[in-house]
Parts: C-alpha cells; sequence; structure tokens
C-alpha cells in the first residue's frame, strides 16, 4: 500500500475502535452539503461523533465497501455486505449497509457485533412469562418459529438465543441461512446467501435440507419459494426459526399466506409466532417486549383467520398495550 492508502485505512479503522470504545452498536456516516456527519448508535439514540471532509468520506466508505465485497463504483444503488476483523484482541463482525444519496454521494450504516456475543433468553425477556413460552417452543422437535417486528426490533438477536439453547440445552445440530451473516458463532453452521452466485434463500434451504439438521434458521422469508420450502421443512421433521416482515403476530400469519401457503398448511406447521420491539423502559434503559401468540390462543387465531371472522385477544397482550406498559419510547429503526 502507498502511503494515502494507509491513511484511509488507518483513520477507518480508527472510526470502529472509536464505535466499539463508545459501546455503540451502529455507526452512520450521513452525507450533507459540507461533508460527512458520523453519529454513534447507542441505547436506541442517535449520538453526533464527528465530521470528516467530503473527499476523506468518500475513501473511507470505497475501503469499508472493499472489506465487504461490494461494488466500490456503483453508487446508485443500494448495497449490502460484511467484513469481520479482530480489534483489541475480540473478533467482530461488521455489517455495511449503503443507500444512493443525491449529487452520487452515499449514506451508510455500518452495524457493529461481537463474535459469539450471545444475550440468554431469560435476560433478553423483562417478564418471566415470555422466555418459558419462547425456550417452550424452541424444545419442540419439529415446526415453524416466527419473530417478527419492525427493522432493529432484535429479531436476529433473539433467534441466536434461541439457536444457542438449542445447541447448548438440547445437544441440536442448527444450519442457519443469512443475508449476509451478522455474527459469527462458534456453535453454528452459517451459511451466506450469495444471490450473485446462485447461493439464493431457496436454493441454500433445499442444500441444507441434505445434511441432516435437527434445527434451521432461516434469516428472512421474504418470497414465496422460500416460504414453501420453510413449510416443507416444517412438516418433514424440523424445526424452523425465522422471521416475517409484519405489525403482529396475525400479520405474520397473513403475510404468509400471501406467499401462497395456505391457512390449513400454517395450522400444520406453526408452533408459535413473536413479535417484539425495542424500547426504552421507564427506567431509562433499553429492553425488548413481546406479544407471543401460541398454544390454544394460536388454534383460535388460525381458526377465526380459516374462517373469516374477526380475531380478538385480550387488549392487554397485544403488542402495541405491552410497549405502552413497560416503554417511556417506543423505537423504530
Amino acid at each position: 500500500m502507498n502511503k494515502p492508502e494507509n491513511v484511509i485505512e488507518r483513520k477507518s479503522m480508527q472510526l470502529l475502535e472509536n464505535a466499539i470504545a463508545y459501546e455503540a452498536t451502529d455507526i452512520h456516516l450521513v452525507p450533507s452539503e459540507e461533508g460527512y456527519t458520523v453519529l454513534f448508535k447507542k441505547d436506541l439514540k442517535l449520538n453526533e461523533n464527528s465530521k470528516i471532509v467530503h473527499q476523506l468520506a468518500i475513501r473511507m466508505i470505497s475501503f469499508y465497501k472493499f472489506l465487504s465485497s461490494l461494488d466500490i463504483t456503483d453508487k446508485r444503488k443500494p448495497q449490502s455486505g460484511s467484513f469481520h476483523k479482530q480489534i483489541r484482541e475480540e473478533n467482530y463482525s461488521f455489517r455495511v449497509s449503503t443507500i444512493p444519496a443525491i449529487h452520487f454521494k452515499e449514506s451508510v450504516v455500518i452495524r457493529l457485533q461481537k463474535h459469539d456475543r450471545i444475550v440468554p433468553i431469560d435476560q433478553l425477556c423483562i417478564e418471566k412469562e415470555w422466555s418459558n413460552k419462547l425456550i417452550r417452543a424452541s424444545s419442540k422437535e419439529q415446526g415453524l418459529i416466527f419473530l417478527t417486528g419492525p427493522t432493529g426490533s432484535g429479531k436476529t438477536t433473539t433467534m441466536y438465543s434461541l439457536t444457542a439453547h438449542c445447541v447448548n440445552n438440547l445437544n441440536r445440530h442448527v444450519i442457519t441461512l443469512e443475508d449476509p451473516v451478522e455474527n459469527n458463532h462458534s456453535h453454528l453452521l452459517q451459511i451466506q446467501v450469495n444471490e450473485q452466485s446462485g447461493m439464493t434463500y431457496s436454493t441454500g434451504l433445499k442444500a441444507i435440507l441434505r445434511h441432516s439438521p435437527d434445527v434451521i434458521m432461516i434469516g428472512e422469508i421474504r418470497d414465496s419459494e422460500t416460504a414453501k420450502i420453510a413449510v416443507q421443512a416444517a412438516l418433514t421433521g424440523h424445526l424452523v426459526f425465522s422471521t416475517v416482515h409484519s405489525k403482529d403476530p396475525a400479520g405474520c400469519f397473513y403475510r404468509m399466506m400471501d406467499f401462497g401457503i395456505s391457512a390449513e398448511e400454517l395450522r400444520q406447521t406453526v408452533i408459535c409466532i413473536s413479535a417484539q420491539r425495542l424500547i426504552r423502559q421507564h427506567s431509562g434503559d433499553p429492553g425488548v417486549v413481546f406479544e407471543i401468540v401460541d398454544g390454544t390462543v394460536l388454534d383460535e387465531m388460525t381458526d377465526a383467520i380459516m374462517k373469516g371472522e374477526r380475531i380478538i385477544f385480550p387488549s392487554e397482550k397485544r403488542i402495541t398495550s405491552v410497549v405502552e406498559k413497560y416503554s417511556i419510547s417506543q423505537h423504530y429503526e
């Protein structure tokens, strides 16, 4: 490397180190007329850290894109990828997401995650009832467990917690299919989606089924083919975790039906739907709240959907009521 490249690399790594020292979960590089503003996200809040002149920021962004195997020359479309680095003798994953802005500038978010960082499910849940329900569902031999909620609500963290429980407490073989792999975990066999090379969610899931997994974690169900293979895997004796974008558990059910899955297939496979939100509690600490539908409540919801009837849940159990009960502010990323 020549000297200018060393400067860019040093500045880029220094920014990552500063974010880790700050205990930030995300770095935001936001373009403006004067240059770029650097924001660190911690405890649900974005705080301005520094400003970077335009030319330096552009070269730093190119460096991060290079590390993430993204197209450095293309600034006209969103891109996402990840890279891994050892910083202060600890291994970290960095997920990079770019979106185009005006005048060929890019806005970038880098999510920071420490390798093998698992939050035990009982520490993740504010209420013991929630952790009991999730542990009970993950102890099943087969079926579909859906996690739903807005972007940034902690769905992937919850899935990693549940897969860790399956490996460490139930001695099960777990394979994940992710886009991208957000966090390396030594207890998992992790497969990364790469659509350019033909490794889509659907083709990857077909291949995974030949490797005798007990549990399959799918990063997200985003199309009809993936939805159908996930249902097939659950019907043939696998426990399947996945995320689906919807507002609440009932919306998750309807979303799967939009993908061409029948209500009867869902009745036979779905064992738990968990909606969650990341909130700031009255104490000021961040936390996660859940609305979990399983057992007889799930059966009643399924029957109502199949009959075209109105779905009625106890109002205090709905995710909006749970959020109001525990939070001083609801967070959407």
